[in-house]
């Protein structure tokens, strides 16, 4: 996600363009991406690790976005899915 203090015209535009679409009471709209990694193996401290530095040095752009990684159980028993959205 944009960091708040950077601009983000997408999600103003769709902001705007909301109401007139007939949606009411959207107070602010973020645009931001989200990368979906399928990890073999258990996602222990070292995998969570790996996979933070891959989103803060490859998917993300530091300078100007936040970035957070989650952990969803995958529907296998040998994989989990950890999401990096930015």
């Amino acid at each position: 996600m944009l960091k708040p203090e950077i601009l983000d015209p997408q999600g103003q535009a769709v902001q705007r363009a909301l109401p007139r679409l007939g949606f009411e009471g959207i107070a602010d709209v973020r645009q931001g991406k989200r990368f979906e990694l399928e990890v073999e193996g258990p996602v222990d401290d070292a995998a969570l690790a790996r996979i933070h530095e891959i989103a803060e040095t490859f998917l993300a752009n530091t300078v100007i976005e936040d970035f957070s990684v989650k952990v969803e159980v995958g529907e296998g028993a040998d994989t989990s899915a950890v999401k990096a959205e930015s």
